[in-house]
């Protein structure tokens, strides 16, 4: 059937069962506690003490622990020209929605950037040729998400599931198959069981909402421990815009392009060829510029849309000045969410930044602080709180960069641990020991070649990482 131009809807009067449960369930709890209250004043406070040092499970896998860095869910507000709704499509075992639809205006402009990985997914090569055409992304009705199966290496099988989803997707918003965007993640080598997606658009349409952001960004977890979100308001010419993406990734975190998966949608009326340049400048210090485990997924996707739900004028063309604030807090969206990704790193202590000074160009110094931040002796290190500056210099030294050996030095935060190529004089051991002990560490090396610089981001390997990694499929 054909749908309307979405638009944000208030909340509905009749609460969904779930959610009447849930209420349910919450008055139970609170009659509960003061119950227990009431009789036993010292028993409650005990209780209440273990349940708040307790660590939380997981919205996720089943057994994961939140990582100690996750951040709370940012408030974000509808956005005009879009609704989300989840189901349960049954692609893992245990309870928990799986399946994501974004229904879009109208007109929606859409842009992306994709996995450079050899062996790409399905649904990247369904989004990569139809946003490559001559009129792509120029009105794109809907994104379909799964989480559990990523479609890839599936030869002409996974193509086929990927191409139904579109066409039972298209025909529920009334619009063509290519303005179907697709992304899945989970276990590679496994075929999408596409009718498992066209049995729930039933209950997804009836479910379609201007508010679940928080449900989209639960719905495309994987090993994820805690939900990626962000939000910015900005002006573009004196009008205001607003900007909401989620993101899921925690393992296999390399990109070369953008993220595990990425979804940025904003209200402001811009052309495809102006988002996909606005994605392309930001991309490289965000999303590129983060790892986990120097691993690169098949199914990195990272996409934008862009409704013109909101007064702002149209933008056309790429050097518009009334982009200028908007850029801006696209950037900060796109690297908060990478941050994110970090503080997800499968089994992550520790919350690294990176700097390289001192390169020949912006290309060596990325180069450069990428291969410290990949070297495993660096990130054990780190998540034995040792400031093993040695294994820094070999991460350094391993690359084909060009590095003043006599002129090199590296800092732990504000401790300088060598200089001039030698341990620095001022080196006290205690001093760094007691820093390596924080939850955020910073590691400055500055090359003494030139005036470039970069800054990468990633986490500490721990026990934690070969846990997750040892049973992914199961």
């Amino acid at each position: 059937m054909s749908r309307k131009p979405v638009a944000p809807s208030p909340a509905s009067a009749s609460a969904p069962p779930k959610a009447r449960q849930s209420v349910r369930a919450a008055t139970g709890q609170a009659l509960e506690h003061a119950f227990e209250k009431a009789i036993d004043p010292f028993a409650s406070a005990l209780k209440r003490a273990t349940q708040s040092t307790a660590t939380p499970a997981a919205p996720g896998k089943p057994g994961l622990k939140v990582s100690p860095l996750a951040v709370p869910f940012p408030t974000i507000p509808p956005i005009g020209g879009v609704e989300i709704a989840t189901a349960r499509a049954g692609f893992y075992k245990h309870e928990r929605d799986d399946l994501v639809v974004f229904a879009f205006a109208p007109g929606t402009s859409c842009a992306g950037v994709f996995t450079r990985h050899k062996v790409g997914s399905a649904p990247v090569d369904w989004c990569k040729r139809h946003l490559d055409a001559d009129d792509g992304g120029k009105s794109v009705r809907a994104l379909v998400v799964n989480a559990g199966c990523a479609n890839a290496f599936t030869g002409k099988a996974g193509a086929d599931a990927a191409r139904r989803t579109a066409s039972e997707v298209a025909k529920r918003f009334g619009c063509r198959q290519r303005d179907v965007m697709l992304a899945s993640t989970g276990v590679i080598g496994v075929v999408l069981d596409d009718h498992k997606i066209a049995a729930q658009l039933p209950v997804i349409e009836s479910r379609l909402d201007a508010d679940a952001w928080a449900l989209a960004a639960n719905g495309i977890m994987t090993t994820d421990t805690f939900p990626k979100g962000s939000y910015a308001e900005c002006e573009i010419d004196g009008e205001p815009v607003r900007i909401a993406g989620i993101a899921k990734g925690s393992g296999m975190i390399a990109p070369d392009m953008a993220t595990m998966l990425a979804f940025i949608v904003t209200d402001a009326d811009i052309h495809p060829g102006v988002l996909r340049a606005l994605l392309g400048l930001h991309v490289r210090t965000t999303f590129n510029s983060v790892t986990v485990d120097g691993d690169t997924s098949t199914n990195d996707t990272c996409l934008m849309f862009a409704t013109g739900a909101s007064n702002a004028p149209r933008i056309g063309r790429v050097g518009d000045r009334r982009l200028k604030e908007f850029s801006a807090a696209l950037d900060r969206v796109m690297l908060d969410l990478a941050h994110q990704l970090v503080r997800d790193g499968e089994g992550a202590t520790k919350f690294v930044r990176v700097t390289v000074e001192g390169a020949a160009s912006p290309a060596s110094a990325r180069k450069l602080a990428k291969s410290i931040a990949d070297s495993p002796l660096v990130k054990t290190a780190i998540a034995g709180q040792d400031a093993n500056w040695g294994r820094i210099v070999m991460a350094v030294g391993k690359t084909d960069e060009p590095v003043d050996r006599d002129h090199l030095a590296i800092r732990f935060g504000p401790h300088q641990a060598a200089i001039d190529g030698t341990v620095s004089p001022t080196y006290d051991e205690a001093k760094m020991t007691a820093y390596m002990k924080n939850a955020e560490i910073d590691i400055t090396v500055d090359v003494g070649i030139g005036r470039a610089s970069a800054t990468v981001w990633t986490c500490d390997l721990t026990k934690g990482y070969i846990e997750i990694n040892g049973d992914y499929r199961s």
